[in-house]
């Protein structure tokens, strides 16, 4: 805290360096064309000192302090450049014509790994990036969809579009994950998301860090972190998409983005409707109905820049959906199947609002605050209650964080971060039978270092201490489950990480980076897990977790590959205790526990074949081995029923498997794109664990696409899905859609 005062007090002097320049110069191709939309950065030690994106000239301008050594670099899919070493200049400095190399390497520059911006070769946890290019050229509807690709996380989708849609990481629960779309915290109370709502459309980049991340984070990192940077700035740009087919299925999409001096600004929005299976037969013969999905959303985000690093961005995001839940019609393992609901429909509404700056002082010292609020309102209906069911998710946070340059090789982060949020719902209430709402407070307390040696060896480390806060509730004498008066609970949580990275050899064409991080994370109870306990001392659930792992280019720099080790001990679960009365005295308690190992692979190969014309030409593999294992509650030698001991954890797969080829040639691009897993244990589909377990089979699908730029700004593409019409279930009983095509025109002007 005294480190943040007296940054809070340093920033108000002004700042003691001059800006020179502009420093410029002008990015092109392998062909010597020049390159429109890459990004720019100029680096210092640990911070990013300038970036900007080139025009359609392919040249930059941005200014650079007056002293100094500085470290230029590009960042653009499917290329890459050497890093420029920069003296700065009193005046204006050039540095000429950088050329790009096709590369299965691409430099990026990450927010989600640290504390700062750094760029992806400088990490030392599991990161992912997927660019926004990706996203469109692969024809991607949902983040969900492109997060298949990944190695380490298993996407459950619990029927077709709109179905629940279930992140699991390296074998964690679906709640382990935090999601950030534009520096908001998007999850609900106690860490639930359901990524079936959020469109891929105008998102800059995808960032995905595996492992616990509650040293940076705090609650609900305990997994992994994803995070949605929509586009912001840039040449003036515009279009959209329009497209429909198989399924009753329409989607529009538009967006708008640009700078003007030190102003920027983007917006965007979408809106899908799909009939889903309606209309169709299930096995039993039954008509579908009631499988119809409907979402919209709109995002607006600016901001201002000077040139000496000062900077401030906004954001706003509304999103809405609405779907019918027709229950599960396929698999019926126990005979349970009792007809296609149609009453059943849930509907969400969504804001989520930041504020944020950014305040140098000098070269050294830089102040940063943010601020956020997020709400989420649903409700449902069903045939239990003429009223719909509804709940709510409030969520303010404030933030305030401090970077120092320490030394050249050494650079150092501290703050404060508080947060307030409450959960309401239908089914939480108190001594009247009445909803009440479930408030908690966290102070979180993180510092966090970062060191470099002669660029070939980064270590980070950090902490983070929550102090986490549940205010008191009030009994609910319901005869079935009552639950007594909780008091105040207050929980001090320490978590701690370490993560380090060696290049043994730094050729950027040829590298070995070696890394390696360990850490662990917590996830508090949600408003039904304190709603329906006896227990006043329900504490979170707690991860152990360690990786190690290697990346190897070659091919100069054509080619990648990924492995890395993992292991996840989860201690803490919150469990019914039923017949481990020995174990503990509660309804609830924290006595379950599980362990989940594996091993990730990923490759890439990217290459220019030159067979009469010139094509860019693109593989992607991931693959990951899961052992998942359920063990013996605390004080005893039984697992939660219906589960044993040595039993996997639901809907986790032995084996996961996902392939991407693409192919550009002038104006014509394609790709065939597909994965599966192995079979899973899981529940009976319409009564839970209570009908008990079954396996699911695995199953594979392939998507294929293809699109012609008949103009500059005018693109027409389509895709099939389910290619060769598998019939499969992501989550037992619930059948995905069978073979369906779009087709669409997508406009973008001035990109």
């Amino acid at each position: 805290m005294r480190i943040v005062v007296l940054s809070i007090f340093l920033s108000l002097l002004p700042a003691t360096s001059t800006i020179a320049g502009p420093l410029t110069g002008r990015v092109v191709d392998p062909d010597g064309q020049p390159v429109r939309g890459a990004h720019v950065i100029l680096l210092e030690s640990g911070f990013i000192g300038a970036t900007a994106t080139t025009d359609r000239h392919g040249s930059f301008a941005l200014a650079a302090p007056d002293t100094g050594r500085y470290e230029l670099r590009v960042a653009l899919e499917g290329f890459r450049a050497q890093p420029l070493a920069v003296t700065a200049v009193a005046g204006p400095l050039d540095v000429g014509m950088v050329t790009l190399t096709v590369s299965a390497v691409a430099e990026s520059i990450v927010v989600s790994a640290s504390h700062v911006e750094i760029p992806v070769s400088q990490t030392s946890a599991s990161v992912t990036v997927i660019s926004g290019a990706e996203l469109d050229a692969r024809q991607f509807e949902n983040v969900a969809d492109a997060l298949r690709t990944v190695p380490g996380l298993t996407v459950t989708a619990a029927g077709g579009r709109g179905a629940v849609t279930s992140l699991f990481p390296r074998g964690g629960e679906s709640d382990y994950t935090l999601v950030f779309v534009d520096g908001v915290q998007a999850n609900a109370f106690g860490g639930g998301y359901d990524l079936a709502h959020l469109p891929a459309a105008n998102i800059e980049r995808i960032e995905i860090v595996r492992g616990p991340q509650s040293a940076l984070y705090g609650s609900n990192a305990i997994g992994s972190v994803v995070r949605i940077i929509t586009r912001q700035g840039g040449p003036l740009a515009g279009g959209g998409s329009l497209e429909g087919g198989s399924f009753g299925t329409r989607r529009l999409t538009a967006f708008a983005a640009g700078s003007r001096g030190e102003w920027e600004w983007g917006a965007s929005a979408e809106r899908l409707n799909s009939d889903g299976m309606n209309g169709r037969w299930t096995s039993a013969g039954e008509q579908i109905v009631n499988d119809d999905y409907t979402r919209a959303s709109a995002t607006l985000v600016g901001g201002w820049r000077a040139a000496a690093g000062a900077a401030v961005r906004g954001a706003v995001r509304y999103a809405r959906d609405e779907r019918g839940y027709p229950g599960p019609f396929g698999s019926n393992p126990a005979g349970f199947f009792k007809g296609i609901d149609s009453v059943s429909r849930g509907r969400n509404t969504r804001w989520l609002t930041s504020l944020g700056g950014t305040l140098p002082v000098g070269r050294r010292i830089r102040t940063q605050g943010h601020l956020a609020y997020g709400t989420v309102d649903g409700s449902f209906d069903s045939s239990f209650s003429p009223d719909p069911s509804t709940s709510a998710t409030r969520r303010l946070t404030a933030r305030l964080q401090s970077d120092f340059i320490w030394t050249e090789a050494l650079d150092l982060s501290a703050g404060v971060e508080l947060q307030r949020e409450r959960a309401e719902s239908s089914f939480i209430t108190g001594a009247s039978f009445l909803p009440v709402p479930i408030d908690r407070s966290v102070a979180g307390y993180f510092v966090e270092g970062r060191w470099r040696a002669a660029q070939r060896l980064f270590v980070t480390s950090g902490i983070r201490v929550d102090d986490i806060r549940r205010e008191s509730l009030e009994p609910n004498p319901n005869a079935f489950v009552p639950r007594p008066p909780l008091p105040t609970q207050s929980i001090l949580s320490a978590n701690p990480k370490i993560s380090a990275a060696w290049y043994v050899r730094p050729d950027a064409g040829s590298f070995i980076k070696l890394r390696a991080a360990a850490g662990t994370g917590i996830r508090p109870p949600d408003g039904f897990e304190l709603a329906f306990t006896d227990n006043p001392d329900l504490a979170p659930e707690r991860s152990r977790s360690a990786e190690a792992g290697v990346d190897q280019a070659f091919a100069s720099g054509r080619g990648l590959l990924e492995a890395t080790l993992f292991l996840n001990n989860y201690d803490d679960l919150i469990v019914a205790v039923g017949s481990f009365l020995q174990s503990s005295r509660y309804r609830t308690d924290n006595i379950s526990n599980a362990r989940a190992r594996g091993l990730e692979l990923a490759g890439s190969v990217r290459t220019r074949l030159r067979t009469g014309r010139v094509a860019d030409l693109q593989v992607r593999l991931a693959y990951t081995f899961l052992d998942t294992e359920i063990l013996a509650v605390d004080r005893a030698d039984m697992a939660p029923p219906p589960f044993s001991v040595g039993d996997p954890l639901l809907r986790r797969p032995h084996h996961n498997v996902s392939a991407d080829v693409s192919l550009t040639a002038g104006r014509l691009a394609a790709y065939l794109r597909g994965g599966g897993r192995s079979r899973v244990l899981d529940v009976e589909p319409s009564s839970g664990t209570f009908g008990g377990l079954f396996h699911a089979r695995g199953y594979q699908v392939w998507n294929a696409g293809a699109s012609w730029r008949v103009h500059r700004a005018l693109e027409l593409f389509g895709r099939l899905d389910n290619l060769f019409d598998r019939t499969y279930e992501q989550a037992l009983g619930f059948p995905a859609p069978g073979r369906g095509a779009m087709a669409g025109v997508r406009v973008a002007a001035g990109r």
